[in-house]
This record gives C-alpha cells, sequence and structure tokens, in this order.
C-alpha cells in the first residue's frame, strides 16, 4: 500500500496537481497538531482535573477550545464518559462525522459500512471484534455522530496511575478507546 501510495504521489507532483511542500505540511499538522494525540490530552486533564472534568462532561465544546483545540468538524463536542456500568460506543450510521481536532483524521474502519451499520445492531459484538469484552452487566450506549454533533469518549483511568503524571496520562490514551472500541 505504501508503495502505491508513493507512485500516486509522485504521478501528482510531475503533472502539477499537488505542491509537495504544502502536502507535507498538511501531513505533519494532522499526525502532530491535530490527533489523536489532542484528544488524550483532553482525556488526561479530565484525569487530573476534576473541575475541568465537569466543565468537559457540561460543555466540551468549550473545555476541548480551552486547550487549543478546535476547527472544522470540532464545533459542537459532547464528551462521553465511560464508567464501570456503562461504556460508550461512537459510530456515524450515515456517513463518517468524525472529530478531526481531537482525534486526527479517521480510521478507515470507521468509515466502513459494516462498522457503521454493526455498530448500532450488535454493538458488544464489534466490541468483541476489537478485543473488548465487557461483562454483561456493563451497559452498552451507542451514540451517532452527526454533521452537527461530534463525540469524544473519556475512557476509565486505569487503576494504579493515581501518581502518574498527566503527560504520562496521555501516553496510556489511544485514539480508539476515545471512539469506545478499546478500553484504553
Amino acid at each position: 500500500m505504501e508503495l502505491h501510495v508513493r507512485a500516486l504521489r509522485t504521478v501528482l507532483e510531475q503533472k502539477g496537481y499537488i505542491d509537495p511542500g504544502a502536502l507535507d505540511a498538511l501531513i505533519e499538522t494532522y499526525e502532530t497538531r491535530i490527533g489523536p494525540r489532542n484528544g488524550a490530552r483532553v482525556v488526561a486533564r479530565a484525569w487530573v482535573d476534576p473541575i475541568y472534568k465537569k466543565w468537559l462532561l457540561a460543555d466540551a465544546t468549550a473545555a476541548i477550545a480551552s486547550l487549543g483545540y478546535e476547527g472544522r468538524q470540532g464545533e459542537m463536542m459532547v464528551a462521553l464518559e465511560n464508567t464501570a456500568a456503562v461504556h460508550n460506543l461512537v459510530v456515524c450510521t450515515l456517513c463518517s462525522c468524525y472529530p478531526w481536532p481531537v482525534l486526527g483524521l479517521p480510521p478507515t474502519w470507521y468509515k466502513s459500512a459494516p462498522y457503521r451499520s454493526r455498530a448500532v445492531k450488535e454493538p458488544r459484538s464489534v466490541l468483541a471484534d476489537f478485543g473488548v469484552r465487557l461483562p454483561e452487566s456493563v451497559s452498552i450506549r451507542v451514540w451517532d455522530s452527526t454533521a452537527e454533533v461530534r463525540y469524544l469518549v473519556i475512557p476509565q483511568r486505569p487503576p494504579g496511575s493515581e501518581h502518574s503524571s498527566e503527560a504520562q496520562l496521555a501516553d496510556l490514551v489511544t485514539r480508539d478507546s476515545m471512539i469506545g472500541t478499546r478500553l484504553l
């Protein structure tokens, strides 16, 4: 796949359809400045700062923007907290609405028809496909992103992490956990 991408990029550059510098800058932006690390920092802040967590759950858009993460596809955010009793799973059944400012580029599977339909019909089975097996006592709530509202799952803070720094905690959080397809 990587060879195909490089070949396509070379042809497009040679024909003058893309500017290599602009493309590199765009990719770098989504990989480092706009991406899952942003969301991980939001989650870590919520884990260490109860006041921020309360704000995030009440007004995720403003709380996330206060950390500098805002923009297209993140105008109206809602934070969902996983607990011992409830696990949240995010999907966009119509297309692939996704919070780019906090999660970066959407994974291919998020946009796939099987994920989009099965996440609603059989969320427990979809989670099992990702290696997440929850007790039957845990309720699974499926949230459907729309053009107006995007969701960010706040995974449960791992036990034993009480003395970890905010940066160390952010390193534990994955993009998939903020969608709800992983625990961390």
